[in-house]
């Protein structure tokens, strides 16, 4: 009963710092047409999901004639990791974020859906998977009170290491840092000793040695310096993440009209400019890795990558019933349709 009360009153204070938000920016609106956000992301400036929240809000500020400036936070900077920013959002803590959001899927298993193993692996699969399956994602974001605006993609995921890994067998015992639970799964299926980890915590890993291996994008270990401690990035096209920008639905109810379609069409404006650049980064993503002096290895053994498909298809299974069968089946002729309208 102690603890229900200190919840009770945690979600009251929380909702009346929401209500008192809400109230000064329709007064600002009104008055002085200003509204000042802050937005966190986990990740550093100079990712590419970081360059993306700056242009976010670049042309948001412009669109809107200077009403709306969001300040951004990188690096986790206000404090919060990407599972945080669920609540914070829905709290009210900050009117809006730009997150990884496979940490989500304890909220609801679609957040699995763009990260499942080997499902999705250009940058016109993932847009098709996001679009499919953007209903969901949808209605997944109201159970928190929040509205999806734009999803901002990374670049396809591999594994950075100390060496060339050429099969599941030069995976035994290697201590490697995930992401969510599809790669942890997947690798420890493959009998690495897989652990998830905040990205905020990889680099303090890497330099005591407490991982020797990392995956993730080869954007995300150049932009936080993994040349400094891995050499060897495997193409092994995991998958391809995104990012996804949420706002708190009380704080966006709050603008004026003409404001919340500022917000709707910039953000859809940024997600299409964002999603057609895509490839280029992955092009340049290859020079940088050259200058870096970090071997990309891009003639991954195809018995590697079906021993990685292999051990990941339980992450498929378990969404799938998690989902239902039939829900499942529904979001991936959606995707299916919407990939087949791309190609």
């Amino acid at each position: 009963m102690t603890k229900y009360l200190a919840n009770l009153t945690r979600r009251a204070i929380c909702t009346a710092f929401v209500a008192a938000g809400v109230t000064a920016i329709t007064a600002g609106a009104t008055l002085a047409q200003d509204v000042a956000w802050d937005m966190p992301n986990e990740y550093g400036e100079s990712s590419i999901t970081g360059e993306a929240d700056k242009i976010f809000a670049a042309r948001l500020e412009k669109n809107s004639g200077g009403r709306i400036k969001i300040t951004n936070h990188f690096g986790g900077s206000l404090g919060y990791k990407s599972k945080d920013h669920w609540a914070a959002v829905e709290d009210g803590a900050v009117p809006l974020a730009s997150t990884y959001t496979g940490v989500f899927s304890g909220f609801d298993p679609i957040f699995l859906l763009n990260n499942m193993p080997f499902v999705a692996t250009d940058p016109v699969a993932s847009q098709s998977l996001i679009e499919g399956a953007r209903p969901w994602y949808q209605k997944a974001f109201s159970k928190g009170n929040q509205i999806l605006l734009l999803t901002e993609p990374w670049s396809p995921v591999g594994i950075w290491s100390k060496k060339k890994i050429s099969s599941a067998a030069e995976m035994k015992g290697l201590k490697i840092r995930t992401y969510d639970k599809n790669g942890t799964i997947t690798l420890k299926n493959i009998g690495a000793a897989a652990i998830q980890m905040s990205w905020a915590d990889v680099v303090p890993a890497l330099s005591t040695n407490t991982i020797e291996a990392v995956l993730t994008s080869e954007e995300g270990g150049l932009s936080a310096k993994f040349p400094e401690y891995l050499n060897h990035f495997h193409y092994v096209n995991f998958t391809m993440g995104t990012n996804m920008v949420h706002i708190n639905k009380d704080v966006f109810d709050a603008l004026p009209e003409d404001l919340q379609k500022v917000v709707l069409d910039t953000a859809r404006e940024v997600e299409d400019e964002l999603w057609a650049g895509a490839g280029d980064r992955i092009i340049l993503n290859v020079k940088r890795l050259k200058e870096a002096n970090v071997t990309a290895i891009n003639d991954v053994p195809e018995s590697f990558i079906n021993e990685l498909k292999a051990a990941g298809q339980q992450a498929v299974d378990e969404w799938t019933a998690l989902m239902g069968a039939d829900e499942a089946a529904a979001v991936l002729k959606a995707y299916d349709k919407e990939l087949a309208a791309r190609r």
